[in-house]
């Protein structure tokens, strides 16, 4: 595999390629829509935003029939013994808690003021931003879960010099809007996902920064790894990383602990070691990463987000 391929960018990825230079008019609306919703999610206040967006996406969710039936057949997939009506209302919780996230970000930096019995507590931080000061990298591996941007402005506020990988969004103004939003509370060093991150990342690196990267999506490019017992294609970025620059590699989580209160933990160490067969130690040290992030799923799988397709089609 070439380098581009290890950390999961195809020669020829639609997701990989870069928004239009010139947005047409439907991309100026939506542009101007995004910005009018974030106003207004302002206006109402953290906690009012939070609590009206995400009740209003767990009535209208459901009705976006081909994408909550795919939640549905995810969750019946993982949980087989479940009985339906406990699979509905996890479908509304999940639905409940991307409308809170959506608002959320309109409130970002209420997130970077810590106090005890705050609206984000810590969980396992303190040896590894110890070892960050230091200037030790390290591998964080996280996915979508509650609101996932929580754990990104912890990292800031806490002094954590790290860079994090991110999916460009279509419309090039809502991207740019997007990134300048994230830079005001988390880091400034954010790489878009495409051949060119490559050089990026490893520059980051050996700068002694760490890296943050979301690994709990499909990935056609990818390696397929267990996943609620099926092989689901996975990045093999973070653990390609890993062994070749010789990195500790830490998952972290997000739970919500209600309304828009959150605990972010950072898990043990990933074990991995190197055999001198690069293929087969990717491959086992990415298993190990996706047994990480599901065990994180099974403890609050209503805020996970089951709407993407995950799994291949059977």
């Amino acid at each position: 595999m070439s380098d581009a391929q290890m950390l999961g960018h195809s020669d020829n990825a639609e997701e990989d390629s870069a928004p239009s230079v010139h947005p047409s008019l439907a991309h100026r609306i939506e542009f101007a829509a995004t910005k009018a919703l974030i106003a207004f999610f302002r206006f109402l206040g953290l906690d009012r935003a939070s609590a009206i967006s995400g009740r209003f996406l767990r009535f209208v969710g459901p009705l976006l029939r081909s994408i909550s039936r795919r939640a549905e057949d995810n969750l019946c997939a993982a949980f087989p013994d479940w009985p339906e009506d406990k699979i509905k209302a996890t479908t509304k919780d999940v639905w409940e808690n991307l409308g809170r996230t959506v608002a959320e970000f309109a409130h970002l930096k209420v997130f970077m003021e810590y106090e005890k019995n705050g609206r984000v507590t810590f969980e396992g931080y303190e040896d590894v931003w110890e070892a960050t000061k230091r200037g030790r990298s390290i591998i964080f591996v996280t996915g979508h879960f509650a609101n996932w941007e929580v754990s990104a402005v912890a990292a800031q506020a806490a002094g954590v010099d790290y860079a994090f990988v991110y999916r460009r969004a279509n419309n090039r103004l809502v991207d740019e809007f997007i990134v300048s939003e994230r830079a005001k509370v988390m880091s400034a060093m954010q790489i878009p996902k495409g051949k060119a991150s490559v050089l990026q990342i490893v520059k980051a690196l050996k700068t002694g920064h760490s890296l943050a990267l979301l690994v709990d999506q499909k990935l056609n490019d990818g390696i397929p790894a267990p996943f609620f017992g099926r092989d689901a294609m996975t990045t093999p970025a973070p653990a390609w990383l890993a062994l070749r620059y010789d990195l500790p590699v830490f998952p972290i989580s997000v739970e919500r602990r209600g309304g828009a209160y959150f605990n972010v933990k950072v898990g043990e160490k990933i074990a991995y070691k190197k055999t001198g067969d690069t293929d087969h130690d990717v491959r086992m040290l990415t298993a190990s990463i996706s047994k990480a992030i599901e065990d994180e799923i099974r403890a609050a799988p209503g805020q996970w987000l089951w709407l993407h397709r995950r799994w291949p089609k059977e």
